[in-house]
């Protein structure tokens, strides 16, 4: 029996939730990317660049609309979920506007600035040893303890309907402004770890730009998506590894994969040390200090690995830029 995942229209209506929020993250031209890739002056590369939202990625989209759409069923109830930091804060951002009370199990690896961003907007966080979780299920294990003996209200970071319409607003603002100044796209470039990113968005691209060639990017040893578009099934990696700590789900979700299966042409898988590279260009040309799950897509396109193919713009997604500054410098040098 086919699953009831989220469609365009779902992803229009949460448009109108989260306006009343936050205004749209920026889109911006990148002539220094243009020139790098050698395109001539009538194609444009766009970033979409997700590090200006208040929580400093994209999850507070999927975060708020999944919060408005359960705020009466959650009522005063907590409400919980597993991040590897990202999805806490947006989470966390949510409950904070609508009043609730948001519990967060995270890896005891998360990077400082994420912990530290998540607890700003009140929720409370319960850490996992995560070099070991693929043995135990602490992470399932602490989830599921806290929904059955708190009351919590569940709160998936990508495997939701709601998640996935919320994020692919996102999608949906692309396509309003690049139509706006009447710009085509030939090619669009999104990470993929759970799939709720790129379900969102690819609703919207393949709405708003059916010729567009949607391709999906990953860390080279967390590329579950690429072996599921291989095999036509979803298939599960137990212990993925990459610096990339925002793309280590175990596989995508059962509510994303009909969407991806159906829009996006292919997956990339990047090495660790190409994604620093990517850290290290953006943050030289554009003066961005972006996390490795948000420069991945960036990776891609610098080492040909994606070829800049086709006669229209090309749209690239920054999901993150919240990485530890010690951290970061680092992975860039």
């Amino acid at each position: 029996m086919a699953i009831q995942t989220a469609t365009i229209d779902d992803v229009r209506s949460a448009q109108q939730v989260i306006l009343q929020h936050i205004s749209p993250a920026p889109l911006i031209r990148s002539y220094a990317l243009e020139k790098e890739l050698g395109l001539p002056e009538s194609r444009r590369v766009w970033i979409k660049d997700y590090g200006w939202t208040p929580v400093r990625s994209f999850k507070l989209l999927g975060g708020l609309y999944w919060m408005d759409r359960n705020r009466e069923t959650v009522g005063d109830r907590p409400v919980v979920a597993h991040s590897s930091g990202n999805f806490a804060a947006g989470i966390s951002f949510a409950g904070m506007r609508y009043g609730k009370r948001v519990i967060v199990v995270m890896p005891d690896t998360a990077p400082e600035v994420k912990t530290t961003l998540t607890r700003s907007f009140g929720a409370e966080i319960r850490t996992y040893d995560i070099s070991r979780d693929h043995e135990t299920g602490d992470r399932e294990r602490m989830h599921r303890e806290i929904a059955e003996q708190e009351g919590a209200v569940p709160a998936n970071p990508y495997d939701d309907p709601f998640v996935i319409a919320g994020n692919g607003v996102g999608g949906l603002e692309i396509v309003q402004e690049l139509r706006r100044q009447q710009r085509d796209v030939s090619l669009f470039l999104c990470p993929v770890s759970g799939g709720g990113l790129m379900a969102g968005h690819a609703l919207a691209i393949e709405d708003g730009y059916p010729g567009a060639e949607i391709v999906g990017v990953e860390p080279e040893h967390a590329d579950d998506f690429r072996m599921s578009l291989a095999e036509g099934r979803r298939v599960r990696l137990d212990h993925p590894k990459s610096i990339c700590d925002g793309l280590l789900s175990y596989d995508v979700g059962e509510y994303n994969w009909p969407i991806l299966q159906r829009t996006v042409a292919r997956s990339v898988p990047v090495p660790d040390g190409d994604t620093c590279a990517a850290m290290r260009w953006l943050y030289g040309q554009h003066g961005l200090r972006t996390e490795p799950s948000g420069a991945i897509t960036t990776a891609a396109l610098l080492t040909g690995r994606v070829k800049p193919d086709g006669e229209a713009d090309i749209v690239v997604v920054l999901s993150g830029r919240n990485v530890d500054e010690r951290q970061f410098r680092e992975w860039i040098l």
